[in-house]
This record gives structure tokens, C-alpha cells and sequence, in this order.
């Protein structure tokens, strides 16, 4: 059997375009290196948030399947990289995953393939690293022999407006050849494919819109602590000036910023730039130092919302609602739940956490006490801290019930809660 894709990494970037490949009519491969992924959506069943396990059954009925042998790439006409990459030390993208998946295609690529790379990385990926792979392990040529382009994932998970078909693509491709067929490839299951001057274009796109969001997260989060000390409501400054219908963009204040693309992304740049031209990203960098002690100044309020009454956060009980790092959704990478709690731990206080997303929940080493009996533990906590908005949080109720609750979210309209 031949595929008009394959998709090398299943997680919460290549399942939702394979769904929407597969609901195009496209014969879809799934490709990923964990057996226990590939054999749990053989099954019927997701392992991410956005899809349910009717979608992938119905995917399987649209004849997706999946696979952990490399060697059933060659049977596809495009192949595109969905694979992690973390930070590495040194605050630049780990290639390891990119690089395998790479591997795995030039090993099996034939003539008039097209490579797509959408893990985001630093700019030049795709050019420095991916190509001369591809080229090496295949004896073929890049726009020449094979086609190759780059095209930025811009997945929001829990997003029930825009998915993976109504999302402008943009794609940037290796020479015109190359970004003429990854505009028609995408132009199949996407409504709307925008096209960059080349690779390093496209890459940088992504980069700038997360840097984007990360500095201006960056700029409330630093106004919400002197806003604090000055007795001026933040929430209802951004309320005002939300009220301008141009020249503005609401940003909210949090305690921490998390997901994979915030806390993450911008340092791709930021590495780059120093590594390749020798100067700081300073916008960037200082937007990280800020974002980053967001979870430490949260604490350090906890901290003091108890010593206004004599308690100390030693030994205090304090319970954290919603652990992941967005709202409705299972998700927690890098969120700043967690090191909020590592910081609480430290100071002495016994963590607890209600989430009815997550049923076990990791700190390091220890695995923290669920609280099921959300109302009764909220009234029996010694301080509550809304980390998450979930939407089956009635925060007003809940911070009725509570001895003290700390809303780090805005969404509280009570006396009785103290905002960030």
C-alpha cells in the first residue's frame, strides 16, 4: 500500500494533522518510535487532549494507521516531521528527536518525496541540519531529487475555535519547487496556506509569535507585583485599556507561564542569536527572568497572606487548584504549578492539589495527595491558591467556602478573594 503522508510523531501536533489529512480523503501513516503509542491508537484510543477516542476510531475508519517500522516511509509521498524539541543545556532546541526522524526518512526517502520539518527550532534547522542528513543518507538532492520545506506547527490545545484546518499554514520552502508542492500538499486539508521567502523565514515566523506573547506576558506579569504595592487593581487597568479598539492587545498576568511554547520557544532565538552573532536577545531574556520568578513571588505572597494572620506558611495546609498549564485540558508541561509547589514544600507547608484533569500528579520525587472533596477541602485548607482556571471551578463559591483564597487568575469578583 502506498500513503500520500506519513507522520513521524503522534503527540499533540502530528495526531491533529493527521486527523485532518485523513478527513481530506488522504491515505495517512502515523509513524512514531513508542510502540505504546502506535499500539494505543491501533486501538482506538487518544493520548492527547484535542482528540477524542471517537476521532481516532474514526481516523482508523478513514483508513489511518500506524506504525513503529521506518521502512513503510518510502511508500509515502510526503513525510512530515511532528517531533519534540525540548530545551537542551545551554538554553538552545534538542535536535535528538529531529535528528532520528530525519534519519529514519533518509534511510527510506525516494525520488519526488517531499520533507516537511514542523518541530519548531532555531532558524537555519532546516537548512544546517535536516538537508544535509536527508542528502547524506539517500545519495539525493534537495530540490533537485526530493522536495523540502518548513512549516511552523501552530497547535493550541483546548482551542475550540481554531484547529489544524482553519489555522493560516505557513510554509517556506527550500527553492520555489520546493514551496510550490508543500503550498499544494497543504493546501488540501488547510484553508489557508501562507508562503514565506524560504525556510529560515518560516522558522523565524514561529518564533517571533511566541516571542511575541512571552514579552508582553512578561510586561503584566511585572506590573502586576508593583500594582500590588501601589494598592492599584491590575485586572481592572487591563479591563480599561482593553476598551481601545486599536493600538492595544489584552495580556493577563499569571504565576508563571508554562506549555511548550511560552517558556520554551523564544530561547530557540535567543540561543541563536548568541551563539551565531555574539549579543544578547535582551527583550527576550529579561522576559525570561521575569516569567520565570512569577512561581516564586506567588509563593512569597502565599507567604504573606498568612502572616497577616499569624500563621505561618510552615505547617499551614495549602491547597492547589488546577496543575496543568492551560485551562481545560491534561496537559502540564513546564507548569509553573509545579514549582510553585516545590517552592511551598520548601517553606514547610503540606501541598495538596485538586484537578479533575489530572488524577496523580509529581513533584520531583514525590507524588502529591488529590483531593477529591473539593468543596470540604477547600473550607478545611488553611490558604487556597486557583492556579488553573478550569471551568469547573466556581471560583466566587470557593473562595466563600475558604479561610483565605489567592487567585492568581483574575476571575474572582468576591471580597473574599485576594487577586494577584
Amino acid at each position: 500500500m502506498t500513503y500520500d503522508v506519513v507522520v513521524l510523531g503522534l503527540g499533540y501536533v502530528g495526531l491533529p494533522l493527521a486527523q485532518q489529512a485523513t478527513r481530506a480523503g488522504m491515505t495517512v501513516l502515523g509513524f512514531d518510535v513508542k510502540q505504546s503509542v502506535v499500539d494505543s491508537l491501533a486501538a482506538g484510543r487518544s493520548h492527547v487532549d484535542d482528540l477524542s477516542d471517537a476521532d481516532v476510531t474514526e481516523m482508523l475508519a478513514g483508513g489511518f494507521r500506524t506504525t513503529t517500522d521506518e521502512t513503510l516511509i518510502a511508500r509515502a509521498d510526503t513525510a512530515v516531521i511532528c517531533v519534540p524539541t525540548p530545551l537542551a543545556e545551554g538554553d538552545g532546541p534538542d535536535l535528538r528527536a529531529v535528528v532520528g526522524a530525519t534519519e529514519a526518512i533518509g534511510r527510506n526517502l525516494r525520488p519526488g518525496m517531499l520533507v516537511v520539518l514542523e518541530s519548531t527550532t532555531y532558524p537555519g534547522t532546516t537548512d544546517e541540519v535536516v538537508r544535509p542528513l536527508l542528502e547524506k543518507l539517500s545519495g539525493l538532492t534537495a530540490g533537485i531529487d526530493f522536495h523540502l520545506a518548513f512549516s511552523p506547527e501552530r497547535i493550541d490545545p483546548g482551542n475550540e475555535r481554531f484547529g489544524a484546518r482553519n489555522t493560516p499554514k505557513v510554509v517556506g520552502g527550500y527553492t520555489t519547487g520546493c514551496a510550490d508542492r508543500v503550498t499544494a500538499f497543504y493546501g488540501r486539508f488547510v484553508d489557508t496556506v501562507v508562503r514565506t521567502k524560504g525556510t529560515r523565514e518560516a522558522e523565524t515566523a514561529k518564533l517571533l509569535e511566541n516571542t511575541y506573547r512571552h514579552v508582553n506576558i512578561a510586561l503584566v506579569n511585572e506590573m502586576a507585583r508593583f500594582c500590588h504595592e501601589l494598592d492599584i487593581d491590575l485586572w481592572d487597568v487591563i479591563q480599561a485599556a482593553a476598551t481601545k479598539p486599536f493600538g492595544f492587545q489584552a495580556f493577563y498576568p499569571g504565576p508563571g507561564v508554562g506549555g511548550h511554547c511560552i517558556p520554551i520557544d523564544p530561547n530557540y532565538l535567543s540561543h541563536n542569536v548568541r551563539s551565531k552573532l555574539g549579543y544578547p536577545f535582551r527583550f527576550v531574556e529579561l522576559a525570561q527572568e521575569i516569567n520565570a520568578t512569577m512561581p516564586d513571588y506567588v509563593a512569597r505572597r502565599a507567604q504573606n497572606l498568612l502572616n497577616v494572620d499569624g500563621q505561618a506558611v510552615h505547617g499551614a495546609t495549602i491547597l492547589l487548584l488546577g496543575v496543568t498549564y492551560k485551562a481545560n485540558i491534561a496537559d502540564q508541561r513546564e507548569s509553573p504549578a509545579t514549582p510553585l509547589a516545590r517552592q511551598l514544600a520548601s517553606l514547610g507547608a503540606t501541598v495538596l492539589y485538586h484537578d479533575p484533569h489530572v488524577p496523580s500528579w509529581r513533584v520531583g520525587d514525590v507524588e502529591l495527595s488529590r483531593i477529591d472533596d473539593l468543596e470540604g477541602a477547600a473550607a478545611s485548607a488553611d490558604l487556597v491558591i486557583l492556579v488553573q482556571h478550569h471551568r469547573e471551578y466556581d471560583a466566587d463559591h470557593l473562595a466563600g467556602v475558604a479561610k483565605r483564597f489567592f487567585d492568581t487568575r483574575g476571575v474572582t469578583t468576591v471580597r473574599e478573594a485576594h487577586r494577584l
